[in-house]
């Protein structure tokens, strides 16, 4: 049945303030939990992060002492949602271990964007992205194989391939080539501004993580590893927060989070196979109905417009987890080798692209090249997980 949800009030934002003992959640199994579970918590983890973010910004730009009151106290409940959503993630899993999800969750969310996404410019962009990180997991699996002795499969669990993707080495480009052309705010489908900000969200959570976490390892090749892939991450993030139209006024962008988390937690609620998860993205949900009926409000009050001119009347079918491995084998058979220029896409790489990749690379190889030469010195071999026949790219070559 379609869901509005404007047409629902959820929890009074003034009920929402839960104890301490509420908010200390058991986490996930990390041995037995669907492997989707986890990157559903990873994600509204990223979109919770994104939510206070915005609002911090929003509230340094805010005169007027009634409104930033009332963002400060969605603000609050906001960062009790991402405390209760992160803690979920089981304290013995290693930071490498939590990488791989990571990037299972980039993979297999921003493949199913791209496969639903209508506008054909930013459809490209994600397909882009996908290949990029796909390379991520297959270097972080090898080096998850060399320190801890164990594989990529116990993580992903067959759903998500670990095989080359477009080489890390070739990401390294100018910031300029990192920017993409915005959606036009008064044309864009309200699907593709609701997938801009959940891909920019889930990315920028990705960059955090790795610009706090690398420095942790001991091992030189990590903190090389999570360094370069750190940066790359920036560009990401630079790449698709660049989809979104800058024209949006502030109470707009406001109301488009708050349509977009009630969005993925209504999506989650639906496909959760949890029970206990399940209630947790119902919670949730509720109280993001009230959120949103706050931003709705302030956007008649300061833009003088009615929500509803920006918003679809009913949610989109819901995101799901669920993998993508034709489909990345497609895009490797047919985009391993696109680069970008300026806001466009090539096939050829450039002058301003190969004098970059002089610059970083200094004669010597990255990170992500020397993990896999490593793991071949050591293991004769590198790891991988295909479970759908041959690297398309290599058995084309062949």
């Amino acid at each position: 049945m379609a869901f509005n949800p404007l047409e629902h009030r959820g929890i009074p934002l003034e009920k929402q303030v839960r104890s301490w003992r509420e908010l200390n959640i058991d986490p996930i199994d990390p041995d037995n939990a669907d492997p989707y579970t986890r990157c559903r918590v990873i994600t509204m983890n990223g979109i919770e992060v994104e939510a206070a973010l915005f609002n911090h910004h929003l509230n340094r730009v805010c005169a007027d002492m009634e409104v930033k009151q009332k963002l400060a106290e969605v603000r609050y409940i906001e960062q009790q949602q991402q405390k209760a959503v992160n803690w979920l993630l089981p304290g013995q899993s290693s930071v490498l271990e939590t990488t791989l999800a990571y990037e299972q969750v980039a993979v297999d969310l921003t493949g199913w964007v791209a496969r639903m996404e209508p506008d054909p410019y930013l459809k490209q962009a994600y397909e882009f992205g996908l290949l990029e990180d796909f390379d991520h997991l297959y270097r972080y699996a090898n080096l998850f194989e060399m320190i801890e002795h164990r594989k990529a499969e116990e993580i992903v669990d067959g759903l998500t391939e670990v095989m080359p993707g477009r080489p890390t080495i070739q990401h390294h480009r100018h910031p300029a080539d990192n920017l993409n052309e915005p959606y036009d705010r008064t044309t864009a489908a309200p699907l593709s501004k609701l997938h801009a900000l959940t891909i920019m969200a889930a990315e920028q959570q990705t960059m955090n993580y790795y610009m706090n976490v690398g420095p942790q390892y001991m091992e030189p090749i990590a903190r090389s590893l999570y360094q370069e892939i750190g940066m790359v991450e920036e560009e990401h993030v630079t790449h698709y927060e660049s989809l979104v139209d800058p024209g949006e006024t502030w109470w707009e962008r406001l109301v488009n989070h708050e349509y977009n988390e009630c969005y993925l937690y209504h999506s989650f609620m639906e496909t959760e196979s949890d029970p206990r998860i399940k209630a947790i993205w119902e919670l949730h949900l509720n109280m993001e109905l009230a959120h949103l009926h706050v931003a709705c409000d302030l956007m008649r009050t300061y833009d003088g417009r009615d929500p509803e001119s920006i918003l679809a009347p009913e949610l989109p079918t819901p995101v799901t987890f669920e993998p993508n491995k034709q489909f990345v084998r497609d895009l490797l058979a047919t985009q391993i080798d696109l680069t970008k220029l300026g806001t466009g896409y090539v096939w050829e790489a450039h002058e301003r692209f190969e004098k970059i990749q002089r610059e970083l690379m200094g004669g010597h190889p990255p990170a992500s090249e020397e993990v896999i030469t490593e793991h071949r010195d050591r293991m004769g071999g590198d790891y991988r997980l295909e479970t759908e026949g041959p690297h398309p790219v290599e058995r084309l070559r062949d």
